[in-house]
């Protein structure tokens, strides 16, 4: 996208995001719901309002200084409201919580990915010609957050996933480092560590699905 004006990118990144964040954090509440705990659905977090997931700070500031600034799109939105003590199986339930989030981040690149296919097919300079690259951009925004969130760094959907699968004096240690685990990530931001360990993720990701519905 970067024959685009930074206006242009932002206008065809910007509904792409609003659906990736919300129906990722819709998702950790309904698995939630399913599994026993209707916490997040009391609170009318289960829900496909963006108004209802949007952090002020993590999911409009941050996403637009990090995407202008170095062309990294990171940020995040309120997290879901999970009572753990209430799942039927705690352990277990945490991690399929947790990999709600990423799972429905990939579902949506299927989606976007046929958006794409449908827009180079109308061949409209008009509607087709942006359609594509929106699909474009939820490929991109959702193979971010997939392979961000499954990054095994807590509060991240990785690191819960991570604590339910080591044994529980491991998992009562790692669970302590979870109040420096955003101040790790930004770090990781910072330094560019976290940009080279992600993109060929992301790349490959991207390919993967590219390739399965043949672009």
């Amino acid at each position: 996208m970067q024959e685009l004006t930074v206006i242009q990118q932002i206008a065809v990144l910007a509904l792409p995001v609003l659906f990736a964040i919300t129906l990722h954090e819709a998702a950790h509440g309904w698995v939630a719901g399913r599994l026993g705990d209707d916490t997040a659905l009391r609170q009318g977090r289960v829900s496909l309002n963006p108004l209802r997931h949007i952090d002020p700070v993590g999911t409009i500031l941050v996403p637009l200084a990090t995407f202008l600034m170095t062309g990294f799109l990171f940020g995040w939105a309120k997290p879901v409201p999970v009572n753990f003590g209430r799942l039927r199986q705690p352990r277990r339930d945490m991690a399929l919580v947790a990999v709600a989030g990423p799972a429905a981040n990939l579902l949506m690149m299927f989606f976007w990915a046929i958006a794409v296919r449908v827009g180079v097919g109308l061949e409209s300079a008009w509607f087709g010609e942006p359609l594509a690259y929106m699909g474009l951009a939820g490929l991109l925004i959702n193979a971010i957050l997939c392979v961000l969130n499954l990054m095994p760094i807590l509060p991240l959907d990785g690191g819960r996933i991570l604590t339910a699968l080591l044994p529980r004096d491991l998992a009562m240690r790692y669970a302590r480092l979870e109040p420096w685990g955003l101040a790790i990530i930004l770090l990781l931001l910072v330094t560019g560590l976290l940009g080279k360990t992600m993109w060929p993720l992301i790349e490959g990701l991207q390919d993967l699905v590219g390739a399965l519905f043949g672009f």
